[in-house]
């Protein structure tokens, strides 16, 4: 593996935050200072200037950012071409998803996938849409499964599957009675959404600013950090919300809650998100493939 200290300092030097930085690796921050530092003591210099609160590369960090991006990439491709060589699928993989991907689709998917390739190491890292997009442009794992539109062009984005969303009540409230839900109908009554940087809600709000409401009338009474909490609440009538008609199928089935359509039709992809330039290895081509299949599936 690549060197470890690098890798850290990469990250800060990308978010020039040592708080994000250990966020997006899944450290602490003392650890991620102490590579840091450890790096420093090596080229006995500084690389990053700590002053007022703010971080900022030196003219030796801007140096140091430049090379280790070359090395990761070159470190990359060389041992997907050694794997390539020796026909090698046996690897390790790491698959980051967002919240509602990993808890609904991706066990079935990554389940079938260990099934047929046992040799085939993999972790699977969650966290909301713009945790797991950092984690892909940071080369913190190698494909990344989201439920919201991705703007980092840099990336490539391969939509593999579309989710309906639909309103969530119990199912004596009085959208429960009706077809189809509008926007206007939906904002009369307490709202219980996901926490900021969840794909899901950025798609919510996307939407019912389309269809012309102010998103800062919202009466929102909840901020939730999971579809399974979210379900939870709005059992307990704490409110009403919008979830992934996937994530209710049990509660459907059970009669404990209603999920009635919005009008006009609320979707969103499901994306396989990975970086433009990486090198891929088999393993990681044989699981795209994998899913790719999946996803027709289930359509």
């Amino acid at each position: 593996m690549a060197d470890r200290r690098l890798q850290v300092f990469g990250t800060v030097a990308k978010f020039l935050s040592f708080t994000k930085a250990a966020e997006v690796l899944h450290m602490t921050q003392p650890a991620v200072t102490f590579q840091v530092r450890q790096l420093e003591e090596h080229f006995n210099t500084r690389l990053l200037d700590r002053a007022h609160n703010k971080v900022s590369l030196t003219e030796a960090g801007a140096m140091v950012k430049d090379y280790a991006e070359r090395i990761f990439v070159l470190y990359e491709e060389m041992e997907g071409s050694i794997k390539e060589l020796t026909g090698d699928i046996s690897s390790s993989l790491t698959v980051g998803a967002s919240t509602t991907v990993a808890e609904y689709m991706l066990p079935a998917l990554l389940g079938k996938f260990k099934a047929r390739y046992p040799d085939v190491r993999l972790s699977l890292k969650v966290s909301n849409t713009e945790g797991v997009v950092s984690m892909v442009e940071n080369n913190v794992i190698d494909l990344a499964v989201v439920e919201a539109p991705v703007a980092n062009k840099h990336l490539l984005v391969e939509s593999c599957l579309m989710d309906q969303l639909v309103v969530t009540v119990l199912p004596d409230h009085p959208l429960a009675q009706l077809e189809q839900v509008s926007a206007d109908e939906l904002v009369k009554y307490p709202f219980i959404c996901r926490e900021e940087g969840s794909g899901t809600r950025e798609v919510i709000y996307s939407y019912l600013v389309d269809q012309g409401i102010n998103v800062e009338h919202l009466d929102v009474c909840l901020e939730l950090g999971s579809p399974e909490s979210i379900k939870g609440a709005v059992e307990a009538g704490l409110g009403i919300s919008i979830l992934s008609k996937a994530t209710i199928g049990k509660e459907l089935r059970l009669g404990t809650l209603a999920g009635i359509p919005m009008a006009p039709r609320l979707e969103r992809p499901f994306s396989f998100v990975r970086q433009r330039q990486k090198f891929r290895e088999r393993a990681t081509e044989e699981l795209l493939e994998f899913a790719r299949v999946y996803c027709d599936e289930h359509k």
